[in-house]
């Protein structure tokens, strides 16, 4: 608590002055289209929307996404991990939980974690967070909430050059390039990033109840050192005033360097490393109308492999090129072998337009298809689905303190069948004030993994044999929320209270032998092992419900401080496979409160510098599980420093970025194998060298804004 109050002492002199200053405008007339897909200003947008612009990450002098969403939206959690980040958002998992670039689906998730590493921070321009059930607009899995990355655009006249190194504890390095031109019609945007870090170890203690022996000197770490590189490519051609095309792709490697050697085998000896290639093709383009309608096409292709990459002699289950499973199948050091890859292709028709008496229609088509070749995971060693969709959504604004959007999306898919998925809105106001409501239909269709899966795994003498379910039905959601605002000038305060009920839900069940689907009698094995056959099955539901706090206050040009506070419970209805029976519980990962709170100032000292400090602390209580213990409440702080040189008027500006991140070094020492409440890795530090570089065009107020992050106050 002392620690609190020291550090909220500093935002404090900023609080005193602001009862005789005067407020300043604030972001609330930024644009945003994540919550109904047509442009509205932050104020007076029908869903409750938070923007976290791009002004905002330049000064928390982040180093991944996760990071600027853990430390400024209360309601997410992360844990890393080799296969991704296990991420929560009000309570959901990240299966439930959409992420959009730039409109467009992330690909990547594997073993239900997303790896967000495919998210440059240095090229995003601001993230759209819209909680709650959009399947209605954006189709299956946005249950949870969607979460829309909106990246940075070069699209004036000449060349534009950007180099940031962001290095740190435990050699960590953040390494980001741009290069954009524009000549006649033609922009191209090539960027480029690599993340590496050495990892750390919190704990060199196992959990006793998971080893052989209570060990202390375990080399497995709490995050493995990693390496992941990407480069990403866009084009566009402006046609005429009216029709503009483009074209991008991009290449991203990671892979996951694993302890491999120690004393235990059993626990921290690993003989492979894992590796995911990706890549992704987009070619589309948008008309304008005359009357101001627009209609867009876009076809989207992604893959995501994942493999191990051994570096020691390894006995592994195998797949014979001939067509038989095979055990033990060895595998020798520099060999990879598939795991999965995952490939998937969307068509997307969109049209808005604006119709008589204040009515503005959304609608489009939608088709997809997903392939998975895993050769050891799924029956046949390849699986693919398809969904196809329509949707439509009006909003009325006829009256001018009234807004009120109605949608649906009807969905088809191959194996679940038919869905519809509506939603409805009111946005009411007066004055300062907003008021919004609303309900919606959330779906997420059945994986290929889900409809498909067949994998053996063998834990002691008992060996488990999974197998996926072709008659699974959509996992479904009701999603109730309503909301009040009040905004004036510089100061935002908003309260959200929710609802979100979940059907059909998805899950692991041990059923009979006789049970077993056709064409798996082969891997039953010749009766030596006790096998446990386990299918997805729709058995479970949830409900999750809590409310909001979010308050922002500029103070002054220079001063802003701002918190926010999350409240949350949650209850399901599980299927028990050690008993066969439901039983009531939480969902893992909740953490009844969650809060951050944030203090930046920024001021001007010469026509050519500006210092930038900020100080910025998140907190949780503590996160319940089911089994292997609960996750430790905590706090921490982070202190950031921004110096920005020059102000582009020669077309080279530079910034300089230091700070430290968990000022008083707390760090969860809980044994590996069991639930940490954070993964930090204490007290670390940070620096990071930006410098931009433009030429053939005259800066103005904008480009500085965008370019350097200073605010229009400065020109």
């Amino acid at each position: 608590m002392k620690r609190v109050v020291l550090i909220l002492s500093l935002a404090l002199p900023g609080l005193l002055y602001a009862q005789s200053g005067d407020l300043l405008s604030g972001h609330i007339d930024d644009v945003v289209v994540t919550a109904t897909g047509t442009p509205h200003t932050l104020k007076d947008v029908p869903v409750q929307t938070e923007v976290v612009s791009r002004k905002q990450i330049e000064q928390l002098g982040a180093s991944s996404f996760q990071d600027i969403l853990e430390q400024l939206c209360p309601g997410f959690d992360f844990n890393a991990g080799d296969m991704g980040s296990q991420m929560t958002m009000n309570g959901l998992g990240n299966s439930y939980i959409l992420i959009l670039i730039d409109g467009k689906r992330l690909h990547g998730d594997n073993g239900g974690e997303n790896d967000l590493g495919l998210i440059d921070p240095n090229n995003i321009d601001h993230i759209e967070i819209v909680k709650g059930a959009g399947s209605a607009l954006y189709g299956s899995d946005a249950i949870a909430g969607v979460i829309n990355v909106i990246t940075r655009r070069h699209d004036s006249e000449g060349l534009y050059l950007e180099n940031t190194t962001r290095t740190g504890s435990f050699m960590d390095l953040r390494q980001h390039n741009s290069i954009g031109f524009s000549v006649g019609k033609l922009t191209s945007l090539t960027n480029f990033q690599l993340q590496h870090t050495d990892g750390w170890q919190n704990t060199g203690e196992e959990d006793p109840a998971q080893t052989e022996f209570h060990i202390f000197d375990s080399k497995n770490k709490t995050v493995n050192r990693y390496t992941n590189w990407q480069v990403a490519e866009r084009l566009t051609y402006s046609v005429t005033d009216r029709l503009s095309l483009y074209a991008e792709g991009s290449l991203y490697g990671k892979r996951i360097f694993r302890p491999t050697d120690g004393k235990y085998p059993s626990c921290d000896v690993n003989t492979f490393d894992m590796m995911y290639r990706d890549a992704s093709a987009s070619i589309g383009g948008g008309y304008d109308l005359q009357s101001g309608d627009r209609i867009t096409l876009d076809v989207d292709w992604n893959r995501h492999a994942y493999y191990y990459r051994y570096t020691a002699t390894t006995l592994e289950d195998g797949y014979d090129p001939q067509g038989d499973f095979t055990h033990y199948f060895p595998y020798f050091a520099g060999q990879s072998n598939l795991q999965s890859d995952q490939q998937r292709a969307i068509a997307t028709l969109k049209g808005v337009f604006a119709l008589p008496h204040g009515n503005t229609l959304n609608g489009g088509a939608e088709f997809r298809y997903d392939y998975l070749n895993a050769p050891m995971r799924v029956f046949d060693g390849t699986a693919d689905d398809w969904t196809a969709s329509i949707y439509a959504q009006d909003e009325y604004n006829e009256i001018e303190w009234l807004n009120v959007t109605a949608g649906i999306r009807l969905t088809q898919n191959r194996r679940s069948g038919f869905n519809a998925a509506p939603k409805l809105s009111v946005m009411l106001k007066t004055g300062e004030w907003r008021f919004r409501a609303g309900w919606s239909r959330g779906f997420k269709s059945p994986t290929p993994k889900e409809l498909y899966y067949k994998y053996l795994r063998t834990m002691g003498a008992t060996t488990f044999l999974y197998v996926g379910n072709t008659n699974l039905k959509a996992q479904t959601s009701d999603y109730w929320s309503t909301s009040i605002e009040y905004s004036h000038g510089g100061f935002t305060a908003s309260v959200t209270g929710y609802l979100n009920k979940l059907d059909n839900m998805i899950t692991l069940v041990n059923i009979p032998v006789s049970e077993i689907p056709q064409g798996t009698a082969e891997y039953m094995g010749d009766g030596s092992a006790q096998i446990v056959p386990r299918q997805y099955r729709n058995m479970d539901n949830a409900r999750t419900y809590g409310a909001d706090v979010s308050v922002t206050w500029r103070i002054t040009s220079d001063l802003t401080v701002g918190a926010g506070y999350s409240y949350l419970d949650t209850e399901a209805n599980l299927y028990d496979a050690n008993h066969d029976r439901m039983k009531h519980v939480i969902i893992d990962g909740m953490a009844h409160h969650k809060g951050n709170i944030y203090s930046t100032w920024q001021h001007r000292f010469a026509d050519n510098y500006r210092l930038g400090l900020g100080i910025y602390g998140r907190a949780s209580s503590t996160r319940y599980y089911q089994n292997n213990g609960d996750g430790k409440a905590y706090q921490l702080w982070r202190l950031t420093t921004a110096h920005d040189i020059g102000k582009g008027r020669k077309g080279v500006t530079f910034r300089v970025e230091a700070g430290i991140d968990n000022i008083f070094n707390y760090v969860d020492r809980t044994p590996h194998g069991l639930h940490l409440g954070t993964t930090n890795a204490g007290r670390t530090w940070y620096c990071t060298l930006s410098v931009r570089f433009t030429h053939g065009r005259k800066m103005d107020t904008r480009d500085i804004t965008r370019e350097s992050g200073y605010s229009s106050d400065d020109e």
